[in-house]
């Protein structure tokens, strides 16, 4: 990436982190992750242009890490897995021309608190509602990608107050639909979400995936990006050492073993009247947009051409086009 160079790297203390990252190909990724060499998140946050700080605010239990920058009507950005605020990097300096931008990592991820419980999306909205308060505001425009997506919807369905304009990116809020996601796939078939379940058993993935985990970063970017490149060596190590250790990985799997409660409430939910954006990657975009017209009664639906499901990072100047022109 342009604004985050080899040598940047080397000057923000992470030398190791670069020579590892670019020393491998994706394919040949490092079979170890040392967690302990990753960029402080004051030093990512400043190697982005513009000026933008990495803070911390204790909310709903939780102590959340957020990175912010910019001015004007504030724009809440909530990450999906396995990524971070990281995820957001691309678009970020050019949203904070007009906007100002948090990036947060959720419950469970990045430099947030990993606890025990509440992931289910309705307290992980908590959190963020709580997160706006403690920023000073009342309401705030919310963006979100993969799980974050069901984090931002469960915001604006149990704090509508809290939310001005509600963005959506290639998922939905779990809903009954989800228990149709085969075990084992179809010939031929488009898609394969094989780490649901994964995700859900207990201890098993924390043992096989701890310090090991660029493995599995890297197959999730090869699988759902159509540009390989677009995530780069250098980014792939950030998120990786984010979900190397034990606690990071049974944080982001937390995410999903709470499907089954996120489905019981989600049944419980009535429709939105807050201004929606439904944002989606050709291969997601039909189910997007389905579940979305039964839940929004003010919707925009609009797909992003010529990516994968990591569209942000893929096609950062079309997310920017798409949220400038809703966000207003």
């Amino acid at each position: 990436m342009s604004f985050l160079n080899r040598r940047k790297l080397f000057a923000l203390g992470a030398g190791s982190v670069a020579a590892a990252a670019t020393g491998a190909s994706a394919q040949a990724a490092p079979s170890e992750v040392d967690a302990s060499v990753a960029p402080s998140p004051s030093r990512l946050a400043a190697s982005l242009p513009g000026s933008f700080t990495s803070s911390y605010v204790q909310t709903n239990g939780v102590r959340l890490h957020y990175v912010a920058g910019g001015s004007g009507a504030p724009v809440i950005l909530l990450h999906g897995w396995p990524q971070t605020w990281w995820e957001y990097r691309k678009v970020m300096p050019d949203l904070a021309t007009k906007y100002r931008v948090i990036a947060v990592d959720l419950r469970g991820g990045g430099e947030s608190s990993k606890p025990q419980s509440g992931y289910d999306k309705k307290t992980m909205a908590a959190d963020i509602a709580g997160l706006i308060t403690a920023l000073g505001y009342t309401k705030a425009h919310v963006v979100g990608h993969d799980i974050g997506a069901m984090v931002a919807y469960s915001l604006t369905v149990n704090k509508p107050q809290a939310v001005d304009k509600l963005v959506m990116l290639d998922v939905s809020h779990p809903n009954s639909g989800y228990y149709n996601f085969r075990m084992l796939p179809a010939p031929g078939a488009p898609f394969h979400p094989w780490w649901f379940a994964f995700n859900q058993l207990d201890i098993l993935p924390e043992r096989l995936v701890t310090g090991r985990s660029r493995f599995l970063v890297d197959w999730m970017f090869d699988y759902l990006l159509v540009n390989h490149a677009a995530i780069s060596n250098i980014d792939r190590a950030i998120f990786a050492q984010a979900y190397a250790t034990p606690d990071a990985i049974r944080g982001g799997n937390g995410w999903y073993k709470a499907f089954g409660q996120d489905i019981i409430d989600n049944d419980t939910y009535g429709q939105i009247t807050t201004p929606t954006l439904g944002l989606a990657c050709a291969a997601f975009y039909p189910g997007l947009a389905a579940t979305l017209s039964t839940q929004a009664t003010n919707l925009q639906l609009a797909q992003i051409a010529d990516t994968g499901h990591y569209f942000v990072d893929e096609q950062p100047a079309a997310v920017v086009q798409q949220l400038k022109a809703f966000l207003g």
